[in-house]
């Protein structure tokens, strides 16, 4: 089991306009991005577990082959920037992917 921030290069997230927060985890190895989407370690659903929130809360979720990349988007419970939003820029939502086991 390795940790996803020991496997990808890049894990972050950041507004995707005023209602949704998107999140990319980028890898540089095609070997290493194809043995996690195979491990099945970060899915929609686990992503949804993950955080919380209902699978209807995620706009989107891709596997982008030609960048070694997975891509999702959770819609906001409230506009970036409105009154009690924890994180206007989206940019802190990343931290609980760090430590998702990948069984590779």
């Amino acid at each position: 089991m390795k940790k996803l921030s020991d496997l990808a290069k890049t894990i972050r997230s950041k507004n995707a306009g005023v209602d949704k927060i998107t999140f990319d985890v980028i890898f540089t190895d095609r070997n290493v991005y194809d043995r996690v989407r195979r491990s099945k370690a970060l899915t929609r659903e686990s992503v949804a577990t993950l955080y919380g929130i209902d699978e209807s809360r995620i706009a989107e979720f891709v596997e982008y082959d030609p960048a070694c990349a997975i891509k999702f988007t959770i819609y906001r419970l409230r506009p970036s920037g409105s009154p009690g939003d924890p994180d206007i820029f989206g940019a802190q939502q990343y931290a609980p992917l760090l430590d998702i086991a990948v069984d590779i």
